[in-house]
């Protein structure tokens, strides 16, 4: 007869957040070694009691870094990609 596993509410909320930090259910019951099911299951009982983890909404410093730079690269190469234009119009007139 198989054991049935018991966790505590503090490994569900880590479970919950750390599967909306990720985006990915899956990927989070595989590194945690359980069911998907059952985090999606914490999911839906944790939202239907108004107890979404606030912590998944706010970013970590380093998400915030990844972010902003994120977004300098895209700045970067859309005046890279305006001044190929520029060079090609006025290299030919």
């Amino acid at each position: 007869m198989k054991k049935r596993r018991v966790f505590d509410e503090a490994f569900k909320r880590m479970a919950i957040e750390l599967s909306y930090a990720k985006g990915s259910v899956q990927e989070v019951a595989r590194e945690l070694g359980i069911d998907s099911s059952r985090i999606t299951k914490w999911r839906q009982s944790h939202k239907s009691l108004g107890q979404v983890a606030t912590a998944a909404t706010e970013l970590s410093e380093e998400q915030k870094l990844i972010k902003r730079l994120q977004k300098e690269l895209k700045d970067a190469q859309l005046e890279r990609d305006i001044l190929k234009k520029a060079v090609g119009i006025f290299s030919r007139g």
